[in-house]
């Protein structure tokens, strides 16, 4: 069958055999993946969660890691980066909790427009925030915000597996309305050697109240110093506990979601023409400087995130014009197509749509 399918694809060149098979339904595409979401809950004011469907080319998924997801908006395909929350043994399923941010344009469309049915793209799964095999007797995970999502997969994960080791999840929220996941989290933190401890940084009913700091750390884990440490949340939480594990020599048992910036050896002495922001309207001269630096410089504040090429917040459509990609060097003139603001620096005129 294998064999047949392959031969197929060749024959239906150059478009293959996926953009004949998603005429009759998008679920049956062979190369590509994609999911169905197949259930809709807003736990929280500000969050979504989707319960997905993926296609038969889903890999499955290892605790931690990321995915792309991709949905059509206005006729135009969005890329994001969203971690899954749910087990990694739980085949043929898929949970995206999304958090709706202001300027969030993917976000925001998911948190108000998702419904059963809906069918997204998505990637193979990246990243290497995972837990090492065998299991560590002592975890910590801290997360803040949005973080909870991987290191909830992390426990739902220890939870399938019957983990018997420590493990204490510290979680950090404005106030208990802002904690998805709130039941879950009592019953899992009622499993042998697992403890679920919340944060509220505005007061409320959480065991802990206001901003990490060592006196929390002993609480939630008086072990902390023997046990390895996974943290995924807001900079200012990741600052603080990346001080605190530094004066305390245990850099090396905390581990945190590594990306690395892409080297920006920018030659601006040449940058000629202007750039024009057709959204709003905003014209300047082309400094040479990465596209988003320019939009920010002009008093816009796009979408963006880990400014550096990594996680697509900052994909906007360039009408005309020619860019360049700072990591590789290769320069792009295609009218219309998308790309990605931190890492794209104008050659002579532009035309963005932002």
């Amino acid at each position: 069958m294998g064999r047949l399918a392959a031969l197929a694809g060749t024959l239906l060149t150059p478009h293959g055999i996926d953009r004949y098979l998603e005429l009759i339904d998008p679920m049956l595409v062979r190369e590509e993946i994609r999911a169905e979401v197949t259930e809709v809950c807003r736990q929280t004011p500000g969050t979504v969660t989707l319960t997905l469907r993926p296609s038969r080319a889903w890999p499955g998924f290892t605790a931690g890691q990321y995915v792309r997801v991709s949905v059509d908006i206005n006729g135009v395909r969005r890329t994001r980066c969203y971690s899954p929350a749910g087990s990694a043994h739980r085949p043929g399923r898929l949970e995206l909790t999304i958090r709706a941010h202001d300027h969030g344009l993917v976000s925001r469309y998911l948190h108000r427009a998702a419904r059963q049915g809906l069918v997204l793209g998505l990637s193979r799964p990246e990243g290497g925030f995972t837990l090492p095999d065998p299991r560590p007797e002592k975890l910590l995970l801290i997360s803040g915000g949005s973080g909870i999502t991987p290191v909830l997969s992390m426990l739902r994960t220890l939870a399938d597996e019957d983990h018997r080791g420590d493990v204490t999840l510290l979680h950090y929220a404005a106030t208990a309305a802002d904690v998805p996941y709130r039941e879950e989290l009592e019953r899992l933190g009622a499993r042998p050697g697992t403890r679920v401890v919340l944060a509220h940084t505005r007061g409320g009913a959480g065991r802990l109240r206001g901003r990490f700091g060592e006196r929390h750390l002993k609480e939630a884990a008086p072990w902390y110093r023997d046990a390895r440490t996974y943290l995924c949340g807001p900079e200012p939480l990741r600052d603080a506990v990346a001080e605190l594990y530094a004066d305390a020599g245990l850099s090396e048992r905390l581990h945190t979601e590594e990306f690395t910036p892409p080297s920006m050896r920018l030659d601006t002495s040449d940058a000629s023409g202007r750039v024009r922001f057709t959204r709003s309207g905003t014209e300047a001269a082309n400094t040479g400087r990465p596209l988003l630096e320019q939009a920010e410089a002009a008093g816009l504040n796009p979408e963006h995130g880990c400014r550096m090429g990594i996680c697509f917040s900052c994909t906007q459509v360039k009408a005309k014009g020619a860019v360049r990609d700072v990591r590789s060097g290769e320069v792009s003139d295609d009218e219309n197509e998308e790309i990605q603001l931190c890492i794209s620096v104008p050659v002579g005129d532009v035309e963005i749509d932002c």
